[in-house]
């Protein structure tokens, strides 16, 4: 599965990450909280999920995704 990471995320793991999920892994949230052992960044709550370019509201089952994005809230000026 492809994951993509945006703005801090991309600084501080990188732009994107190709992994083989746990067969136990089988939502949104299950994921977040298994790469979140690794990166505790993506444990924040104002981190948005979009799975294959849909912003996800609550958690979704990640069977058969293509793509999973990890989007930190977005500040400007």
């Amino acid at each position: 599965m492809r994951l993509r990471f945006f703005g801090r995320l991309r600084d501080a793991i990188g732009g994107e990450l190709e992994v083989e999920v746990p067969g136990h892994v089988t939502d949104s949230e299950q994921l977040r909280a298994w790469l979140g052992a690794q990166h505790p960044a993506l444990l924040d709550a104002s981190v948005k999920m979009a799975l294959d370019d849909r912003i996800l509201v609550a958690p979704q089952p990640i069977e058969g995704a293509r793509e999973i994005a990890f989007l930190p809230p977005v500040s400007g000026g």
